[in-house]
C-alpha cells in the first residue's frame, strides 16, 4: 500500500526533500483536489521550518488513505525522478494505470529539481551550464506563411509560431523573431544572427526556420511555380553558425529544427493547402487523409556541436494540421514540455520520433530525422533554473 510506503520513507524524505520541492508537490496535490487551500496554509504557515513542513505534509497525505498517498508519489518521482530513486519508492499502482502514465504529455514545462542540478553540474560528460548562460540564451525563430503565391499559403504556420516561441522563452532564451521573409532576407537574418551580442554568454542557440521547401532548401515567400527561384540553401546555417565564421558559438550546442512544406505533389506542381479542411485532434482514429497538408526537406550539417531535427526522412512528406500546426512542433512542445528536466537534447529529439510511431492514420506515414548529429557531450536544458 501507498501510505505505507510514505511510512517507510518518512524520515529520510524529511531530510532530504527541498523547501521548492515541497511547494511544488502542495501545488500538485492541491490540483489533484486532494489537498484544499486551507490545507495547503496548514502546511506552510503553521510549521516554522522546511523538516516540519515536510514531516506535516506527507502525515496529512497519509491520513487521506492508499488514493492519495500513492498520488503523492507519483508527483514526486515526477517532480525529482533522483530523490524517488533515492527513497526506493514505488508507486504500487496497477499496469494499466502505469500505462496511461506512460501516455500523458504534460501542458506546461516541468522544472529540473535542485538534486538533477547538482549531480550535473560537474560532469565533464555534459556541456558546460551555468545560470549565467542559461540568463543569456538567445534562439532564431522563422516563420513563413503568407506567399507571393497565395495559393501556397501555410495555415496552420502561426500555431507552430506560438508553440516554438512560448516553449524557447520558457526555456530562457530570447527569441529573435521573423515572418514571411525572402530567401534572400532569411540568408540575411542568419547571417546577422551569428552576430548576436548574447553568443558569447549563451550556453546554447537554437534556429528553428518553418516555410515551404525541397531538399536542402527552405523556400522565401516570394517563390513561384514559374519563374525566378526564391530559395534559401539550408547549408548556410552551418556556414554562419559554425566555427570559421562564428568563434563566439565554437564548442557550443547549436540546435537546428526545419519544418518545410513540400514543394511537389505528383511531379512539380506546387501543392496549395488553402482550400483543405483539417481535422480536428491529432489523436482521432478516423479522419480524412487529404485533409492533411505535407511539409518535407532534407539537409546536411559539417560543423561540430550541432544536432538537427528534419521534418521527415529524405523525399518524404511530413503532415500539418491547419488550426494546430505541424505535428512535428506540436510533439516537440509536449515531449519537451513533460522530459527536457529530465533528458538531454539528443533523447528528446529520440522521444519526438518515437511519437510517430504511433501515426493516427493507416494511411499516412511520417518519421523525423535525426541527422548527422555532431554533439561530442551531452546537452541539457535544465527548465526552470
Amino acid at each position: 500500500m501507498a501510505d505505507k510506503e510514505l511510512a517507510r520513507v518518512r524520515g529520510r524524505f524529511v531530510e532530504k526533500v527541498s523547501k521548492a520541492l515541497l511547494k511544488q508537490l502542495l501545488d500538485d496535490l492541491l490540483e489533484e483536489g486532494l489537498l484544499n487551500d486551507g490545507e495547503i496554509d496548514s502546511v506552510l504557515e503553521d510549521n516554522s521550518n522546511k523538516a516540519d513542513m515536510a514531516r506535516a505534509l506527507i502525515d496529512m497525505v497519509k491520513r487521506k488513505g492508499d488514493k492519495a498517498s500513492r498520488k503523492l508519489i507519483e508527483h514526486l518521482e515526477k517532480r525529482d525522478p533522483t530523490l524517488y530513486s533515492e527513497l526506493g519508492l514505488s508507486c504500487g499502482q496497477p499496469p494499466a494505470a502505469a500505462s496511461q502514465k506512460e501516455q500523458s504529455w504534460s501542458s506546461e514545462l516541468i522544472a529540473t529539481t535542485d538534486s538533477f542540478w547538482t549531480t550535473k553540474l560537474n560532469d565533464k560528460n555534459i556541456y558546460p551550464v551555468a545560470e549565467k548562460s542559461i540568463s543569456s540564451r538567445v534562439a532564431l525563430l522563422i516563420t513563413n506563411r503568407n506567399f507571393s503565391d497565395e495559393r501556397l499559403t501555410r495555415k496552420g504556420a502561426e500555431v507552430d509560431e506560438e508553440n516554438m516561441d512560448k516553449l524557447l522563452r520558457s526555456l530562457h532564451y530570447e527569441v529573435v523573431k521573423y515572418k514571411d521573409l525572402t530567401g534572400k532576407k532569411i540568408d540575411e537574418a542568419l547571417m546577422k544572427f551569428s552576430k548576436h551580442p548574447k553568443l558569447k554568454e549563451t550556453d546554447s542557440v537554437f534556429v528553428v526556420i518553418m516555410s515551404h521547401g525541397k531538399r536542402g532548401i527552405v523556400l522565401g515567400v516570394n517563390h513561384r511555380e514559374e519563374g525566378e527561384p526564391d530559395e534559401f540553401p539550408v547549408d548556410n546555417i552551418y556556414k554562419y553558425l559554425g566555427s570559421q565564421k562564428c568563434s563566439a558559438l565554437l564548442n557550443k550546442p547549436k540546435i537546428i529544427i526545419i519544418q518545410a512544406c513540400r514543394g511537389e505533389s505528383g511531379g512539380s506542381v506546387m501543392v496549395s493547402d488553402s482550400a483543405k479542411v483539417v481535422c480536428d485532434d491529432v489523436s482521432q482514429s478516423h479522419f480524412d487523409e487529404n485533409s492533411i497538408v505535407d511539409d518535407s526537406t532534407r539537409y546536411v550539417h559539417k560543423e561540430k556541436d550541432f544536432i538537427s531535427l528534419l521534418s521527415s526522412t529524405p523525399d518524404t512528406v511530413s503532415y500539418r494540421q491547419e488550426d494546430r500546426g505541424s505535428f512535428l512542433i506540436q510533439f516537440i512542445k509536449e515531449v519537451f514540455n513533460t522530459c527536457s528536466h529530465e533528458d538531454d537534447i539528443d533523447e528528446l529529439f529520440r522521444k519526438v520520433m518515437q511519437r510517430f510511431e504511433d501515426f493516427p492514420s493507416e494511411k499516412l506515414r511520417q518519421m523525423p530525422t535525426k541527422d548527422r548529429c555532431t554533439l561530442t557531450k551531452r546537452f541539457y536544458l535544465f527548465p526552470g533554473r
